[in-house]
């Protein structure tokens, strides 16, 4: 039933064109654009594929010894992640400072302790991936919004980060960005790690179903051109204490819904009760 409402998908572009059109070959240019992330001061996610992930920021960019730093802040020392990262040898740095994404290997972590900090270094990438975003879809989601977090089956050497949009014990609804090369139904995705919040990471097999392109709109309102693209999938949890997880996170998200829900019509009845206050006392002077 579904494979009969499926819209067409779009022609998804050759994948040595695709990775050709966002590496970045020349060294100096490598050593400038981390030198910009590391003046912009925005985050950095480095993880591996088996979703160990930690939040940093590029402390320095050291070109005569060939190092990167990434500072570690204090709360992360602690983190269970920590260790998978300095034990994997196939880590993956991703930011997004201004209009542009950035992704880069930072292979070969090594935690460094000071007396006051602590820093992870790995060597400066050989190869790094830099992709520029429209001014006209960047989308800051919470810090809060589950991410699904997976490598383009068409290239995998770009690590994607994907808001989820909704999900249920079947399957989610993701966004994919208007300046990602397309995906089609019926791709399976293996390897995919939903992070639902810091303490709630599922690993996952996507089967997408169906794709929804959604129309970016001019100054005055006419579609211009297809934008961002909904993925609908269908997923297969790989450990069992995964099902168990996604449930009670489900669970509490409703209990959320409903205070909220609570909340917003207790203030809109507040909101609407105020007025007739004042305007009794008023309408009555004028009446005498």
């Amino acid at each position: 039933m579904r494979a009969d409402i499926q819209p067409a998908p779009a022609p998804a572009p050759p994948a040595a064109a695709a990775h050709d059109a966002f590496r970045v070959t020349d060294a100096a240019e490598r050593l400038a654009l981390l030198a910009q992330l590391r003046d912009s001061g925005a985050a950095v996610l480095l993880h591996t594929a088996d979703g160990a992930s930690l939040r940093s920021r590029l402390a320095s960019v050291d070109a005569g010894a060939s190092r990167l730093s990434f500072a570690v802040a204090a709360a992360e020392l602690e983190s269970p992640h920590l260790a998978p990262l300095l034990e994997d040898d196939d880590v993956t740095a991703v930011a997004h400072p201004g209009q542009v994404k950035l992704q880069f290997d930072a292979a070969g972590l090594v935690l460094v302790r000071g007396q006051a900090s602590a820093v992870l270094q790995c060597a400066l990438p050989d190869e790094m991936l830099r992709v520029q975003r429209r001014e006209t879809f960047r989308v800051c989601p919470p810090v809060t919004a589950p991410v699904a977090m997976l490598r383009h089956p068409a290239i995998p050497e770009m690590t994607l980060a994907l808001r989820v949009l909704d999900l249920s014990l079947g399957g989610c609804a993701l966004r994919l960005p208007d300046d990602v090369p397309a995906l089609a139904p019926g791709t399976r995705l293996a390897g995919v790690t939903i992070e639902l919040d810091v303490d709630t990471r599922l690993r996952v097999e996507l089967l997408l179903q169906h794709v929804t392109y959604l129309p970016q709109h001019d100054e005055a309102g006419a579609s211009a051109r297809p934008g961002s693209a909904r993925l609908g999938c269908e997923w297969r949890l790989q450990r069992p204490e995964d099902e168990r997880a996604l449930q009670r996170w489900i669970d509490q998200a409703q209990v959320r819904q409903r205070m909220s829900r609570r909340a917003a019509a207790q203030r809109a009845a507040a909101g609407a009760a105020a007025p007739a206050a004042v305007a009794a006392p008023w309408a009555a002077s004028s009446t005498a």
